[in-house]
């Protein structure tokens, strides 16, 4: 498994925010289970692409702020890509980079379909 630095900073951040709307225990219990699985997975980590580079991909993606992301995932050059943005992540980003986008969902049947 590999995550992207600015993922996992995104990840966090969602958490710690809906954390807040929860009981402290069940809010602890979340964040506990998180950081357990992270470390269970031991992803192998891609830190943050440079502003530069940020810059000059502005053109593959529609949506500012995942340049960064799809930067760090065409740097780990993954097997797939999975993501349940597919308004942004789109087939037409895909092809522009050379990637394999798709749900959490479709890659687990697709897997499930391979192993039959």
């Amino acid at each position: 498994m590999v995550l992207a630095e600015i993922v996992r900073d995104e990840v966090e951040e969602n958490l710690l925010l809906h954390a807040e709307k929860l009981s402290g225990l069940a809010a602890e219990k979340i964040i506990e289970t998180y950081r357990r699985l992270i470390k269970l997975t031991g992803p192998e980590m891609v830190p943050y692409p440079d502003k530069d580079s940020v810059a000059s991909n502005r053109y593959l993606i529609r949506h500012a702020a995942d340049v960064p992301v799809l930067l760090s995932a065409m740097a780990s050059k993954p097997d797939w890509l999975l993501t349940h943005n597919k308004k942004h992540f789109t087939q037409s980003v895909a092809k522009r980079t050379g990637l394999r986008i798709t749900t959490p969902k479709e890659f687990f049947h697709t897997l499930s379909s391979l192993l039959r």
